[in-house]
């Protein structure tokens, strides 16, 4: 016999099955955000639903039959850079998620990859499951806190109408990578790597909305050139990739409910 579902079993199945209508987007870099702005026609939000304080941007508009909310973190109120990183992420998560209510979460940016796992420079990338690298806790069950592995929400059907690639995404806070951050790459079995990816992944786990995670990579990080100047280099060429296939899964979201991805 199967268990009667409890009441979130219940909602998390009612909202499955309603069409999608609000999408966050969320993007670390103004250079990978305002093509997507451009293309969707969205505007710059002026009454500004997050705190006067921070530094965060959204772009809001309708595409079809979407509510689109693009957030950008903005820049560094101290160093006038793009506010990259796991900290920035966790906390604009959480912020778009309690104002927005969305159905569904995209993180969008590059990633670099590893040609060991078959990533080839502007590759994008579909994360089936999502995990840090570099929160080493040598501690038994604070371990595997520490990896905070997580899926990403199931989409068969976008997979086979798009083509992108299907690999696992490790996430950590620098652009370079450490012998110890190696190590726990391998063993996440990863095929990129963020800088944002899993912490989306654990405010939208913490307060469950589903969430996809589409990557392009700008750089080869097992590769034979220096990181910082191959992803550099290959921005702006694998950015219009990002925006294209960004563009091509909010146009087969359009119309969907949850379970039909």
């Amino acid at each position: 016999m199967v268990p009667p579902e409890g009441p979130e079993e219940s909602m998390a199945s009612e909202s499955e099955k309603r069409p999608i209508s609000t999408i966050v987007i969320l993007i670390a870099m103004q250079t990978e955000a305002l093509p997507l702005v451009n293309k969707f026609q969205l505007k710059e939000d002026q009454d500004s639903v997050f705190p006067p304080e921070v530094p965060w941007v959204r772009y809001r508009g309708t595409y079809k039959d979407l509510n689109i909310n693009i957030i950008w973190p903005g820049k560094d109120t101290a160093l006038g850079v793009d506010s990259v990183g796991t900290v920035c992420a966790s906390l604009v998560t959480y912020a778009s998620i309690q104002a927005l209510q969305p159905d569904l979460i995209i993180n969008a940016g590059t990633a670099g990859g590893f040609k060991a796992k078959g990533a080839a420079i502007s590759d994008i990338f579909l994360a089936s499951e999502v995990a840090f690298h570099d929160r080493r806790i040598p501690i038994p069950i604070l371990d595997l806190y520490g990896v905070g592995l997580r899926q990403a929400f199931s989409t068969p059907n976008l997979l086979k109408r798009l083509s992108l690639k299907v690999g696992k995404l490790s996430t950590g806070d620098s652009l370079d990578m450490s012998p110890q951050d190696e190590a726990s790459i391998i063993a996440n079995d990863a095929t990129i790597k963020d800088m944002e990816g899993a912490a989306v992944a654990y405010v939208a786990d913490l307060l469950k909305v589903p969430a996809i995670f589409v990557k392009a990579v700008t750089d080869i990080v097992d590769g034979d050139k220096p990181t910082a100047e191959e992803f550099l280099r290959n921005l702006a060429a694998v950015t219009v990739a990002l925006d294209q296939a960004v563009t091509e899964v909010v146009d087969f979201i359009n119309g969907k409910c949850l379970s039909e991805l």
